[in-house]
């Protein structure tokens, strides 16, 4: 009986096999693969990619060569999806990356990464992205004002002598990342544009996106996760966004020549009017210059406004070792501009999805912390899928990721929160109290010690802590009123130093109620902070 039963699932597997033997040679030329080039378009189709992945396209979607659909798939390649791309494929995922355009990125920002975005990228494998790429090492900064200026270094004493901030051209940084999630066999790059979200029964299950010839396909996969940046199309689809425009960055590049800057491998704040002036070098021979323009409205480049503004209004705030190559770029006409956005991190669980990067929480990039928060989220989020097996189950999977929304806060509400405030505190105003709270601003960061060591650890990451972070800015506020005091307490000085407790106040309790108070300061006691791995159903 046992001997009969085996020959009747011998036999039975011999047809099958060859059923399939059959149909796999009958249907091969459709399922041919195809790599760089599009040798016939009506008998071959291309899935455009970045690497030499192979890819398969069955009944319109686009496929991994191996298997089916991808483990994880990534909307954008910019800092925060290339990164995630390396670090999730070194765990064995199987990763697809979908980026609009993988040709080199030209931007104005994102070119300043912080110490502790650097330790970031020794923690996920990737600090050799910023080698040959003519990156500088960033120690500290300077700051100006009035004619007066200071300097003030990250506390990297107790780091290895590699750890400190760099400065580069962000494209050529974001190339070197997307070489090296390429080189691995389980991460595809595909240049296309994703249109919209594949949504069934309320999760997400892939997305539904258009190739560079023009074709709309479809990728599934158990998790999607966001990362198109700070013009994210996908953004509402995910969350209520409440984006806040503060002031937009007029880019410009200087021609360095001899040790130009005043201090070398520092950062270069400007305490201008109306607002602060940045210098930073993103090369040997160019430094990168930003100036902060408060609100939405600019002074037009095509008539040459722009131009005159910069000249007149910027130029005699400028330190003057720079002042001539800052006119000599003004002249050359490489103006650029930018929109600086400000958004909080708001808690909105999708099953199957999750925002990251500038699509999900952005910051006013005066302190250049954005890539150093996208790098820890990446870091968080890399631990928190470390034990899953199984992607599938998107209900309990998105429980289990409510906890990143906390685990990630002592780095992001800290950073953002510094970026936020130091902004309003560097900005002039005609009000008194302001003006006292930037000139206590600069004198307290000028003192050394604690009083500089201490808000610098903050901005570079080193030291994400909240409490020292709201501790240090009251530190400033009656550091500054406690000078109006001295010699005698005028009613005047006495009222003007309330008044400037009470502007500090209203600086960063708005912010800090935007991050969230429980989550920035209390985060051990939201449940999710302790939530357990969910159980793989079916594993032994």
């Amino acid at each position: 009986m046992v001997n009969f039963m085996m020959d009747k699932y011998i036999v039975t597997t011999f047809f099958v096999s060859l059923l399939g033997f059959l149909l796999l040679y009958i249907l091969r030329p459709r399922l041919r693969t195809t790599y760089y080039k599009k040798k016939d378009p009506k008998t071959s189709q291309k899935c455009d990619t970045h690497n030499v992945i192979s890819s398969n396209l069955i009944n319109g979607e686009c496929k991994l060569e191996k298997g089916s659909d991808a483990d994880i798939i990534i909307v954008g390649a910019g800092v925060a999806g290339a990164a995630l791309a390396h670090t999730l494929g070194k765990e064995g995922r199987r990763v697809l990356v979908i980026e609009r355009d993988l040709t080199e990125p030209d931007r104005i920002v994102g070119e300043l990464l912080q110490p502790g975005g650097y330790l970031k990228l020794i923690e996920l494998g990737l600090e050799d992205c910023v080698e040959d790429i003519d990156a500088q090492r960033v120690v500290g900064y300077a700051l100006f004002k009035d004619g007066k200026s200071t300097n003030v270094s990250y506390p990297l004493e107790n780091f290895h002598s590699d750890v400190a901030g760099r400065s580069f051209h962000n494209g050529r940084f974001i190339q070197k990342m997307r070489e090296k999630a390429a080189t691995l066999p389980n991460v595809r790059l595909e240049q296309g544009t994703v249109t919209s979200l594949i949504e069934e029964n309320g999760s997400v299950k892939g997305v539904q996106f258009k190739t560079k010839a023009g074709q709309e396909l479809k990728a599934h996969a158990p998790l999607t996760v966001v990362c198109d940046g700070c013009f994210s199309n996908l953004r509402r689809s995910l969350c209520n966004p409440k984006v806040d425009i503060p002031s937009c960055f007029v880019g410009l590049v200087l021609e360095l020549e001899n040790d130009q800057l005043p201090y070398p491998n520092h950062g270069h704040v400007i305490l201008a009017d109306p607002s602060p002036i940045l210098f930073y070098p993103i090369s040997s021979t160019e430094i990168r210059c930003l100036v902060d323009v408060p609100g939405q409205k600019l002074p037009s480049l095509a008539n040459g406004d722009m131009a005159n503004y910069l000249k007149t209004m910027v130029a005699p705030q400028v330190p003057p070792e720079l002042h001539d190559a800052f006119i000599t770029a003004i002249d050359k006409g490489h103006i650029r501009t930018m929109p600086n956005r400000s958004m909080p991190a708001a808690l909105y669980p999708t099953p199957g999805a999750l925002l990251l990067g500038d699509s999900f929480n952005m910051r006013h990039p005066l302190t250049g912390g954005g890539m150093t928060v996208a790098l820890s989220d990446i870091a968080v989020l890399r631990n928190l899928l470390k034990p899953l097996n199984d992607l599938n189950d998107a209900d309990e999977l998105c429980k289990y990721l409510e906890s990143f929304y906390t685990l990630r806060k002592p780095v992001a509400s800290t950073i953002n929160t510094l970026a936020g405030a130091l902004y309003k505190v560097f900005c002039a105003s005609p009000d008194q109290a302001r003006k006292e709270m930037r000139e206590a601003c600069f004198d307290y960061l000028s003192l050394g010690g604690t009083c500089s060591t201490g808000p610098v650890a903050l901005l570079s990451g080193l030291n994400p802590s909240p409490l020292s972070l709201v501790l240090h800015f009251f530190a400033v506020a009656i550091y500054g009123a406690g000078r109006l005091l001295v010699p005698f307490p005028s009613p005047k000085r006495l009222w003007i130093g309330a008044r400037l407790i009470s502007a500090a106040s209203s600086i960063i309790f708005p912010i800090i109620k935007a991050e969230g108070v429980r989550q920035m300061f209390f985060p051990t006691t939201i449940p999710a902070y302790h939530r357990a791995p969910p159980v793989n159903k079916g594993s032994d």
